[in-house]
């Protein structure tokens, strides 16, 4: 069996882009997440993350996106709201009935960019562009 075969098996594209929708629908209503995406229209982001998600997980790479390391640096991620997203992402794969293996295989990912995108201090953010500004939004009472 291929890495493409696998990822179908586990629901393909088309599982991905339910789950994003899902996704991005509860992140873009977050007090909190909804900070960080005003900028970035919501089908915009789901497309990215459908095509970056599709190519990590063995599905063909249409991702011309960038490295998450790089398309995050201005954004100061503590801890809490990592997690935050997280159960999000934990909630949406319940309400979508996804693939358990396909589950394990995501939160096993998206922990493994934890150390990459979490940050101690807004100090540690850098803009990606001279125009960027550093996003660091207060958890909201």
């Amino acid at each position: 069996m291929t890495k493409i075969d696998d990822f179908n098996r586990i629901g393909g594209r088309a599982s991905l882009i339910a789950i994003n929708k899902v996704f991005y629908d509860k992140v873009y209503q977050h007090p909190w997440l909804k900070q960080y995406f005003l900028t970035i229209p919501q089908q915009h982001i789901e497309d990215q993350q459908v095509d970056f998600m599709q190519k990590v997980l063995g599905g063909e790479n249409h991702y011309i996106g960038k490295a998450p390391p790089v398309a995050h640096s201005h954004m100061f991620i503590p801890d809490e709201l990592f997690d935050v997203r997280k159960q999000l992402l934990v909630d949406t794969f319940s309400e979508t009935g996804t693939h358990p293996e396909l589950i394990d295989k995501w939160l096993n990912l998206d922990e493994s960019f934890r150390r990459i995108l979490v940050k101690k201090s807004p100090s540690e953010c850098k803009p990606r562009f001279t125009t960027d500004p550093i996003l660091n939004f207060d958890k909201p009472k």
